[in-house]
């Protein structure tokens, strides 16, 4: 049972914490300095059973023709959904092609991200993101952990599927950086439109092979509040002793993933680490924790990470499709029996949102950690 955060005594935990926070506050993660740097700081180092694997199994991740899947060949449809279907009841991951996004647009959408984070730290500080939100610029988490930190530069911001939101991106970029960014947020507002639109023939593919039909969770989508994130991983001389993401699995829906070609990302099957490979022109799709309960279980939310090397900057632009705030996560009564039971309690995007924010750093056990923190708020 996980239990509530304490407030602050004189107790010699509390005096440790103290130290840890003052930790905390005078890291600063500069990458165009540390990715120098042949002795790392300590905060990265991961324990010896979390480190990267010298070797490294591929999974094969099987690719769904998403415009053949929506343009209804009976033959075409069959092979999606079986193929969606047999992922993710095992890891939750598959890979879109023929998705019908503009590759100018995906590549206008990398050459922000490198002019973002090519700047001098304390421009990106502009977008700093606050201690318990998910919004903002990120140079690493050395504001909320201590330890286990991820060799990354992270700028993450809103995106909103409702139509009075419609300038949200482009607003954010020049209320929090100026005016000289609002290409930037043209750029970014017309890829999270972009996803939005993926979003929902995804969704008609999960619909049909959870047999719930092609606009159950497409509806459910609908005026999405979800999050965009720009991932940067800098060079590292000791690749072999951090990472660039720790294990977790996503607290979020979906997540929409365009890799560059550089590889990074693993995921873990069969009690070992598996590579992804990037196949160009490709999105890497994965289930989160959030549709695992909205599937009862059924489709599977994958632990996974991110490995950084000694040699080029990894990139990847990441979607995380999230439900309206107000939206009982809630699974179809068809997706629930005598013989497949609930399994999560029903609750709203913004509250495991929180959850994971503010008390608990997501991990494989995040969704059960998360049903017991809820059934301890009720009791």
């Amino acid at each position: 049972m996980l239990a509530m955060p304490m407030p602050p005594s004189n107790h010699p935990s509390s005096l440790n914490q103290t130290k840890h926070e003052n930790e905390r506050t005078s890291l600063v993660f500069d990458a165009p300095v540390l990715q120098y740097e042949s002795n790392i700081p300590p905060q990265f180092i991961w324990p010896d059973n979390e480190k990267p694997c010298p070797e490294r199994l591929e999974l094969l991740v099987p690719p769904i023709d998403l415009k053949g899947f929506l343009t209804g060949d009976a033959s075409v449809v069959s092979e999606a959904i079986r193929t969606v279907d047999e992922a993710c009841r095992k890891h939750g991951f598959f890979l879109i092609v023929n998705h019908g996004v503009d590759f100018q647009l995906i590549a206008k959408a990398h050459e922000y991200m490198d002019a973002f984070f090519s700047m001098k730290l304390a421009e990106k500080q502009r977008a700093q993101r606050k201690v318990g939100d998910s919004c903002g610029y990120a140079n690493s988490f050395t504001g909320r952990f201590s330890s286990k930190l991820p060799w990354k530069e992270t700028l993450s911001f809103r995106s909103c599927a409702d139509s009075q939101c419609s300038t949200i991106v482009k607003d954010y970029f020049v209320n929090v950086m100026g005016e000289d960014f609002a290409e930037f947020g043209k750029v970014y507002q017309e890829y999270v439109e972009a996803m939005n639109n993926l979003t929902n023939g995804i969704m008609e593919l999960l619909g049909l092979s959870l047999g719930v039909g092609r606009e159950y969770f497409k509806e459910f989508f609908e005026g999405n509040d979800s999050i965009m994130r720009l991932n940067y991983y800098p060079i590292c001389q000791k690749p072999d002793l951090t990472l660039g993401t720790g294990p977790h699995c996503d607290p979020t829906s979906l997540t929409i993933l365009h890799q560059d070609q550089v590889g990074g990302l693993e995921v873990f099957v069969d009690e070992k680490w598996h590579a992804i490979t990037p196949i160009l022109d490709s999105f890497v799709i994965n289930v989160g924790d959030t549709f695992m309960a909205l599937s009862n279980g059924i489709y599977k939310s994958c632990l996974h990470r991110a490995v950084v090397n000694n040699k080029t900057v990894r990139k990847s632009l990441a979607f995380f499709l999230c439900p309206n705030k107000d939206k009982v996560v809630t699974p179809p009564t068809s997706l629930v029996d005598t013989e497949t039971p609930r399994l999560y309690p029903d609750f709203t995007w913004p509250s495991l949102l929180e959850f994971t924010q503010k008390h608990y750093r997501a991990d494989i056990r995040t969704l059960d950690a998360f049903s017991d923190w809820i059934s301890q708020k009720s009791n």
